[in-house]
């Protein structure tokens, strides 16, 4: 049995394919299971469990020219043809849509409700679903286990792996570092209409700070985390780790924290499937499609998000091109170190000495 899954979006929707990837390694344990995905996502591809094979599709080639465009995809459907039992599509795009198509006689995909959109879509696929923004994404990535059989009455789970080699870097260097209890504070996203603007971060850190909080500031290499490396306040208990871990050190980090502070990403996802507590910082993004999923029902997940008519757009930004979403000046560090304040106070007279 030879199985490939597309998910052709960001790091969070590529992570949070991880319920569907075990749920198919639960009916088909010796299925070879291939992914496609786009190349800035790769890295977090290659966290999930037991892929055999990567396929990549690069936006930069994309943008190369018609010529680049049309020999990639021509390339990518090359190596697809008729190769896989099953695949499955977990987007709209007509590219991916098509991809699928290609790998196999049996394809599932979601499409867009407009029949002007999807009509031909609904005659080549095999099976087809509609995404539900009343949904949360993950059961919208497990939609397509109802043409295979398979019961989704059981609880949905989403527990990343954490490796034991980074789990054992992480423990010593924090311990090098004199780092006892902390939360991970991830203040950087992949656009700016995602981050919380710096003079609210800063105050936010102090009021954190200043409650007795330990943080290790989280990040990678991007320009945009270099902004935000450099806007952190220089505090004893504010550790600045941006951009000194890889993603399986970061997991492994996460693991061993309090908890999470900070925006809607990849680590907010991560946190919430290792079962922390999460306070999360969102924009204009829905929060019924993208709030971090909650394994168990006593886990502390709290979402910041502003009071305005405007709120959730689901635009990417206010100007809808990945620019400064007004929102996230609504945002109170205030409120939020107070909700985390009375959590922690709770959660500390709740442990026996």
């Amino acid at each position: 049995m030879k199985i490939l899954i597309i998910m052709q979006r960001y790091n969070g929707d590529v992570f949070l394919t991880l319920p569907l990837i075990r749920a198919l390694q639960k009916k088909y344990p010796d299925a070879r299971i291939d992914m496609l995905v786009n190349d800035d996502t790769l890295g977090t591809a290659k966290t999930l469990p037991k892929i055999n094979q990567f396929i990549t599709f690069s936006y930069a080639q994309k943008k190369a020219g018609l010529r680049a465009r049309i020999a990639q995809e021509f390339n990518i459907i090359r190596q697809v043809w008729r190769a896989y039992d099953l695949s499955i599509n977990l987007t709209e795009s007509d590219r991916s849509v098509l991809f699928a198509i290609a790998a196999s006689k049996k394809s599932i995909s979601a499409v867009e409700p407009q029949l002007g959109k999807s009509w031909w879509k609904k005659q080549l696929l095999k099976h087809h679903y509609f995404l539900d923004n009343n949904l949360h994404i993950v059961e919208n990535n497990c939609k397509p286990l109802q043409f295979l059989d398979l019961p989704s009455g059981a609880p949905i789970q989403v527990q990343p792996e954490v490796a034991t080699s980074a789990l054992e870097k992480m423990q010593e260097k924090l311990h090098a570092q004199g780092i006892g209890d902390f939360w991970v504070l991830h203040a950087g996203a992949q656009h700016d209409y995602k981050i919380y603007p710096e003079h609210l971060r800063s105050e936010l850190i102090h009021r954190l700070t200043e409650q007795g909080l330990t943080l290790v500031a989280t990040g990678g290499n991007t320009p945009t985390d270099a902004r935000i490396s450099a806007e952190l306040p220089s505090l004893p208990n504010c550790h600045n780790w941006i951009g000194q871990t890889n993603l399986s050190e970061l997991v492994a980090l996460v693991s061993l924290s309090q908890g999470y502070i900070g925006m809607d990403t990849l680590v907010m996802h991560i946190a919430a499937g290792l079962n922390k507590p999460v306070f999360a910082i969102f924009g204009p993004t829905l929060t019924s499609v993208w709030s971090p999923w909650k394994n168990a029902s006593e886990q502390k997940i709290r979402i910041f998000q502003a009071d305005m008519p405007c709120v959730p757009c689901g635009k990417a930004g206010c100007d809808n091109k990945h620019g400064k979403s007004e929102c996230l000046d609504h945002i109170s560090p205030e409120l939020i170190a107070h909700d985390i304040k009375q959590f922690d106070n709770t959660r500390t007279k709740a442990t026996p000495a």
